[in-house]
């Protein structure tokens, strides 16, 4: 399926192909392809290490975001992990794209015993690491600091309950989006499964010169989670977002093929919440 899209410059592609050869270069130019992923990490190097800074100035949608992504957890883990073994898992997770800790703090740490967080960014590991230093117990808690780009990152195997990916996705290439989903499948347990939480193109998609990433639209995400091998178990949209910015999804995608596909409609069409450009 050819996917055309728009860059933030207004320049148009026929294919995905075209605006990855332009990007990254032909198959084998590991310099431009280098270039790309240092270009990202910059821009967010000149980003406050804050909530605001991470949420590009919308700050404001913490909460909104936060009450969209329990509600979808706690659905999520009743069916997949906590209806055998009941609450007394020791559960882990991994918070990809971790940011400052915001995710973690606000909501994975009341539900995982351990959650390891993973981001490129060293002074917003640093920000995380200072913002959970008082959060949790002993039974919740943050345990690992990686900062490591998710493109080079290899998960300890089994090891996760739940691998959570959220606006951090649209700075990988879609063959590195590939090959980090295919890697990170040896390192669920049995029953867990990712969430993938990401900003969603009306059509194609929209690449941002500024950032180096690429939002995807719904058709584009099935189809790269066609080429990884994993099931869409359940979706649901995310509300309560202000209108100017790009759509936002949540997909919890498992390795085990689901007894049926869960679809929770919202009557809107609705690394970071974006402006649509």
């Amino acid at each position: 399926m050819e996917v055309c899209g728009v860059d933030s410059e207004g320049k148009e592609f026929k294919s995905a192909q075209e605006m990855w050869r332009e990007e990254i270069g032909e198959e084998g130019d590991e310099t431009k392809k280098t270039q790309w992923y240092r270009d990202g990490v910059s821009y967010w190097e000149g980003v406050e290490a804050s909530v605001d800074g991470v949420l590009g100035g919308y700050g404001h949608v913490n909460d909104a975001d936060i009450i969209g992504s329990e509600v979808f957890l706690r659905t999520l883990l009743q069916e997949r992990l906590l209806v055998n073994g009941g609450t007394n898992q020791h559960l882990v997770a991994l918070d990809c794209g971790s940011g400052v800790g915001r995710i973690t703090k606000n909501l994975l740490i009341r539900y995982f015993n351990e959650v390891d967080l993973l981001e490129p960014v060293a002074q917003f590991l640093d920000a995380a690491s200072e913002n959970l230093a008082s959060t949790g117990s002993e039974t919740h808690k943050a345990a690992n600091f990686f900062c490591v780009p998710l493109q080079e990152f290899t998960p300890a195997n089994q090891r996760y309950d739940v691998i959570w990916v959220q606006w951090c996705i649209g700075h990988l290439t879609d063959d590195d989006f590939v090959s980090f989903f295919n890697r990170a499948k040896g390192c669920l347990k049995p029953g867990g499964f990712f969430v993938l939480k990401e900003n969603l193109a009306k059509q194609g998609f929209v690449l941002d010169k500024e950032d180096r990433s690429i939002t995807r639209s719904d058709p584009y995400f099935k189809q790269l989670f066609r080429r990884c091998g994993l099931h869409l178990y359940q979706t649901k949209d995310q509300k309560g977002l202000p209108k100017e910015l790009f759509a936002v999804k949540m997909y919890a995608l498992t390795v085990d093929t689901p007894p049926k596909v869960h679809k929770t409609r919202s009557k809107t069409h609705s690394n970071r919440p974006q402006i649509i450009k």
